[in-house]
């Protein structure tokens, strides 16, 4: 009787080559497990999304906070000096101009409204 080629040689080798199919059998069923894993892969894709996100924000939050500094330095810098003044005073002290904003703003709403409740367009 004639043995195919690349069949065993004996029982050791036979047991062999059963073992090493037995393996590669456990591996493409852990990888097939693993693609049929839809809850799984999504769950691991979900954290890395969130990671990356994560990454992003500290990354955008450095470059806003590069480009405040970046702008005080040239408020503090440019324009005449009465105007330079009144900018680097209200960096040194925001509450009274933002207060003074929201006044303006508030004053300005009620004019709107009041020329629109009276006619006046």
């Amino acid at each position: 009787m004639t043995e195919p080629t690349g069949g065993a040689k004996g029982p050791d080798e036979l047991r062999r080559q059963i073992e090493r199919t037995r393996g590669e059998l456990g591996n493409t069923v852990e990888e097939l497990a693993g693609k049929a894993d839809v809850k799984g892969r999504a769950l691991a894709r979900a954290a890395d999304l969130r990671d990356k996100a994560g990454a992003m924000t500290v990354q955008l939050r450095s470059s806003a906070a590069q480009a405040g500094h970046t702008m005080q330095d040239r408020a503090a810098h440019v324009g005449p000096r009465p105007v330079r003044t009144v900018v680097q005073a209200g960096m040194r002290h925001p509450k009274p101009v933002l207060m003074a904003g929201a006044a303006g703003a508030v004053v300005a709403v009620g004019v709107v409204r009041w020329r629109h409740a009276h006619g006046h367009r």
